[in-house]
Parts: C-alpha cells; sequence; structure tokens
C-alpha cells in the first residue's frame, strides 16, 4: 500500500552530520507513525526516532536524544532524520518504517520497510 525509499547515508567522520530522507509513495494515511531504526552487524534492530504523520509530535530513543531531529514535509511526503555529532557507535544500517499502531519503539509493529540506507562514522 505504500512504498518508502531512503536515501542520504554514506561516510562521515566522528563530529560530522548527516540528513536522511524517507519518500512515501503509494497510499498514505494520516494516522501513521513513521519510524527511523537502525541495525549493525551482529545487534538487533533498535528504535532511532518516530514521528506522527499528521500530528508532527516527535519521539526519540535516549542514544540519540539532543543530537538529532526527525520531521516531516507533508507536501513532499518525505520524512527526514538530522543527526549530528555523530558517532562510531552509530555506523548502522538505517530504515525508515511505518506503523498504524501507537507502538512506535517495537519493529514488530511496523507494516512497511524501505531497504535501508548505510551509515558509517570513521575516522
Amino acid at each position: 500500500q505504500v512504498q518508502l525509499v531512503e536515501s542520504g547515508g554514506g561516510l562521515v567522520q566522528p563530529g560530522g552530520s548527516l540528513r536522511l530522507s524517507c519518500a512515501l509513495s503509494g497510499r498514505t494515511v494520516s494516522n501513521y507513525i513513521m519510524g527511523w531504526f537502525r541495525q549493525a552487524p551482529g545487534k538487533e534492530r533498535e528504535f532511532v526516532a518516530a514521528i506522527s504523520w499528521s500530528g508532527g509530535g516527535t519521539y526519540y530513543a535516549d542514544s540519540v536524544k539532543g543530537r538529532s531531529t526527525i520531521s516531516r514535509d507533508n507536501a513532499k511526503n518525505t520524512v527526514y532524520l538530522q543527526v549530528n555529532s555523530l558517532k562510531p557507535e552509530d555506523t548502522a544500517d538505517y530504515y525508515c518504517a511505518a506503523t498504524e499502531t501507537v507502538y512506535y519503539r517495537d519493529p514488530t509493529r511496523y507494516d512497511y520497510w524501505g531497504q535501508g540506507t548505510q551509515v558509517t562514522v570513521s575516522s
């Protein structure tokens, strides 16, 4: 029903910044929550941030709160994740996802996923 495409990943030095984008197409509904998750090799997929599509309420994991900003542009059907002060432990594949539930921290509650964009933080 909905397709998600991430972009904006790449190689960044520690302390640098990245802005990831998630473009939506197909059917969209106003009560979706859009989430960003990340997964490093050998580790569990973890919640990063989420935003309510209609209301714009934002939610952040403790690991990124204070240095990350999630936002949306309804006219462009795009969700963004700005991450500043990047650390080596931020290295992971980053995924955009959509859920129709309120359980935005649980990856098993998300119905739609993008294919991911790789972020590498290294000197």
